[in-house]
């Protein structure tokens, strides 16, 4: 987990600190807004050159252990 997670970077002189790809601009979120609307990981790795299948994992991965950190509460539904 650890080497995956070796994908992500924060630094708040880039994308104002959010978790990126390390060696670009793209955000955790933007990966994972990408898989959400259905794009495949060969979609984004072809789309993104240069980002790789354990970058996109990592995404996964960070979004995951950043939400095991937090408690969920399920929004009531309307009637």
């Amino acid at each position: 987990m650890k080497k995956i997670l070796e994908h992500i970077e924060l630094n708040p002189k880039i994308m104002r600190g959010k978790p990126i790809i390390k060696g670009t601009r793209l955000t955790v979120q933007f990966i994972l807004n990408l898989l959400a609307n259905g794009s495949t990981f060969e979609e984004i790795e072809k789309e993104y050159e240069g980002v790789t299948k354990e970058d996109i994992l990592a995404c996964l991965l960070y979004a995951s252990e950043a939400l095991d950190n937090s408690t969920f509460m399920p929004l009531e539904e309307a009637v």
